[in-house]
């Protein structure tokens, strides 16, 4: 069997053609995709579906094609730099401003852990029946368990993660089996944008959830000398290559997303029952009654599993972020067990889960544009990125794509 290494440069040099140049690139951006299927997302979409049916389709697609474009750019930034966007940040940026970017990015890694850490409590809790601070703990374990893979080697470790993206895929498709939204239904929502009265919050928070500013700084971290690429040529291919490694987990994660929403639609809006998706102790029960074939079970066990894996990465991130920004570098064990105690401290005072995971998406959503502005800029500077700069479209739609997260969370405010 090629090693990994060699069949990347013999498809940089073009000895290898197809499905086979391809292959050995995959990674980076499904590793990243985890962060789009996290228990936010879990909980955003099925609110979302079960109070305003298949209305939001067009939410999911159009943050879904966000998150490509953007991580594209941050993948395009690793390649061409070698550096991640926060040590960009640290080489380009006033140290003050540098400063300011790593504190709002802890704060933003803080979120994401109460997300995720939650979301895993509250899937053990939900399948198994065990207390809340029970399944914290065991959540605990299970993500030291998968981060200590990596002592193996970060290819070990990118094959767990991967390995549980794919028990999320085959659950949302028995989901989808037993639920059988409507087609036309799931289109219309999809290709009519439309924001009905009282969405605002839940659009917002869609948003958040899909566009995930922790994995803007660590995709550009993943492709930085994963493969060697000397050269404009060599490097133009590499991109390519990445840019069909987004295409495919970005897609993947995007019809996961649709998959909940549709799903939340057909069991809960179309029966009438549009509260049950505000808390996702109803939605397990709700599946298991209306859908039946231990569907809520199945639900319960991908949100165990997507806590888990979106942990993980959402740890790695952290130490991205602070070794970028600081040149600092706490050991990963660490860092998870620090960053988990806001998500104890919420099950500890008997906070919703559920509201807390939608809460921590809407805060996500406003630290997007400090991830989203610099990497804008640094991709669209030919002086830095030399042949693989943006074409003035690419920037535009760029433009175009921060302008909106800055507009929904500015509407957000004077509505709240």
């Amino acid at each position: 069997m090629v090693d990994t290494a060699i069949a990347a440069q013999q498809a940089l040099t073009g000895q290898r053609r197809g499905l086979r140049a391809v292959t050995p690139f995959l990674g980076p951006a499904f590793i990243a995709a985890v962060a789009y299927v996290d228990p936010g997302n879990f909980a955003t979409n099925m609110a979302g579906g079960a109070q305003f049916g298949y209305a939001l389709g067009w939410v999911v697609l159009t943050a879904n094609l966000m998150a490509m474009l953007v991580q594209t750019l941050s993948a395009k930034l690793g390649i061409a730099t070698g550096m991640s966007l926060p040590e960009t940040c640290r080489e380009r940026l006033p140290r003050g401003v540098v400063i300011f970017l790593w504190l709002q990015a802890e704060a933003v890694a803080m979120a994401t852990d109460l997300a995720e850490f939650t979301g895993a409590a509250l899937g053990l809790n939900l399948v198994f029946g065990l207390p809340l601070w029970t399944s914290a703990l065991l959540a605990a374990l299970a993500t030291f368990a998968v981060l200590a893979m990596e002592v193996g080697g970060f290819r070990r470790l990118e094959a767990a993660i991967t390995a549980l993206v794919g028990v999320v895929v085959l659950a949302f498709i028995l989901e989808i089996y037993l639920a059988r939204p409507p087609a036309a239904a799931v289109a219309g929502g999809v290709f009519t944008p439309r924001l009905p009265g009282g969405a605002a919050l839940l659009a917002v928070s869609i948003v958040g959830a899909t566009v995930m500013p922790h994995v803007i700084y660590l995709h550009s971290a993943l492709v930085r000398g994963r493969v060697a690429s000397d050269g404009d040529e060599a490097r133009r291919r590499l991109f390519r290559f990445q840019m069909v490694d987004v295409l495919c987990a970005m897609g993947l994660a995007g019809l996961i997303n649709l998959a909940m929403l549709a799903t939340a639609a057909a069991v809960f809006f179309t029966r009438g029952d549009p509260g049950a998706g505000a808390d996702l102790g109803r939605v397990v029960a709700g599946l298991n009654g209306y859908a039946g074939a231990h569907a809520g079970t199945v639900f319960g066990v991908a949100l165990l599993v997507s806590g888990v894996a979106s942990s993980c990465v959402g740890t790695m991130s952290g130490q991205v972020v602070m070794e970028g920004f600081l040149r600092r570098r706490i050991p990963v064990f660490l860092r998870r067990a620090v960053t988990m105690l806001p998500a104890i401290v919420v099950l500890a005072l008997g906070f919703s889960p559920t509201k807390a995971l939608v809460l921590s998406q809407v805060f996500l959503s406003f630290g997007i544009p400090f991830a989203l502005i610099p990497l804008v800029a640094f991709t669209a500077s030919r002086r830095l990125m030399g042949s693989l700069v943006n074409r003035p479209a690419t920037t535009a739609a760029a433009v175009a794509v921060t302008a909106v997260i800055v507009a929904l969370n500015v509407y957000l405010l004077a509505t709240a």
